[in-house]
């Protein structure tokens, strides 16, 4: 079987200067003088600069006006200059701090006595307190509402990356399938899983490679021995790699030789309660009412209630972009309304304990028109990648 992954582009510089005029005028009208981005993926999301976090700050001031400027240690100045003159990022003013002066103090000056300043939710505690100490005068805000709000909403670029990386993901599962045997350690699988990922474009997929056999299914995010394959143990295998930053994430359950009948009940189960997920996502209902309508229908079958075991005991799915968790949530108490663009997983795991796990997990987007799957759920527990058809 030849595998082509659809194409993609990557994200423009021009991508970037049209997010950064969106935040800046979301600042403008909440009165705010600017966003400080610390080395999270929204510094990427807007400027093209991806940095590691350290315990120094690097990131961007996004002014209101929507101009950028860097802050970085002075060490690091050649470094940034040539990432932000590349063609793929945003250039910007960069300022400078020594080892002994505070970054602080600098971000501060920059803003000139300004009285408002947004900060990144995702940046390190050690810097919001930072802020605080040096800007006595000023005023930090939580800018995680306006990231959220803009981040969430994927565009037509965005989606395609998150196609290519879902489809050479899937692949990766199907192609896992065919090459376990007995006796496979789990650390062997993950080896494998990585080598294929990268052959096919993806950046790997050591760093996220969660796989499971046996009754370490039971557990939602694995076991911690390396364990060897058995025959008819149930095997979990749940991951994904990066285009472009942007992430897959897709599980699939199935059985490493003959399935129990009660496993076969419960794969349904699991089955037909994603489906019913993925039916209730419309654009203007809620979040929430997505997790409401796996759950309701596993409280149905004799699961549950709520999060208690036999049953669902995580939210049925969360966002997905250049975090691999994003916010919004598909769970319980989110009540943000579905709007086009929205990506999410779609993964209401179902829990026997001292049995089993299953966990399908597939990713949708919504469309003007509702839900839209990334990838192909498992067609049956005999031919989870319709290969049979």
């Amino acid at each position: 079987m030849t595998f082509i992954a659809p194409a993609a582009s990557p994200i423009t510089v021009e991508d970037r200067h049209a997010r950064i005029r969106v935040l800046a005028e979301a600042l403008k009208a909440q009165g705010l003088t600017a966003m400080l981005l610390g080395p999270t993926n929204s510094l990427r999301y807007y400027t093209g600069l991806d940095w590691h976090p350290s315990e120094r700050l690097t990131g961007a001031l996004v002014h209101a006006d929507g101009r950028v400027q860097y802050v970085c240690p002075r060490f690091e100045l050649d470094k940034i200059a040539g990432i932000t003159g590349n063609d793929y990022a945003v250039a910007g003013e960069i300022l400078t701090w020594e080892e002994e002066e505070s970054p602080y103090a600098l971000v501060a000056s920059a803003l000139g006595g300004a009285d408002l300043l947004a900060v990144d939710d995702q940046a390190a505690t050690f810097i919001w307190l930072g802020l605080a100490k040096a800007m006595d005068h000023a005023r930090l805000v939580d800018g995680g509402p306006i990231i959220v709000a803009q981040r969430s909403l994927k565009s037509a670029t965005e989606i395609a990356l998150l196609s290519r990386a879902k489809a050479i993901t899937l692949e990766v599962q199907r192609r896992t399938r065919h090459w376990l045997k007995e006796g496979v350690l789990t650390s062997q699988v993950k080896q494998f899983i990585d080598a294929e990922h990268r052959k096919m474009g993806g950046e790997g997929g050591s760093w996220f490679c969660l796989v499971s056999f046996g009754d370490d299914t039971c557990l939602p995010h694995g076991g911690e021995g390396d364990r060897a394959l058995k025959v008819d143990d149930v095997v979990l295998i749940d991951t994904g790699t990066l285009v472009d930053g942007y992430h897959s994430d897709i599980t699939r359950t199935y059985v490493f030789g003959q399935p129990s009948d009660e496993f076969r009940r419960v794969w349904d189960h699991e089955k037909q309660a994603q489906a019913l997920a993925f039916d209730a996502a419309r654009i203007g209902a809620e979040c929430q009412s997505v997790d409401a309508a796996a759950r309701d229908y596993l409280t149905g079958q004799g699961y549950g209630p709520d999060y208690a075991l036999p049953g669902l005991p995580h939210r049925t799915g969360h966002g997905i972009g250049l975090d691999i968790h994003e916010a919004p949530n598909l769970v319980r108490g989110d009540a943000t309304l579905l709007q086009a663009g929205m990506c999410f997983s779609n993964e209401p795991m179902l829990v026997i304990p001292g049995k089993f796990g299953i966990r399908l997990e597939d990713h949708f987007y919504m469309s003007d028109a509702g839900p839209v799957w990334f990838t192909e759920p498992s067609r049956s527990l005999d031919d989870p990648f319709g290969e049979n058809a």
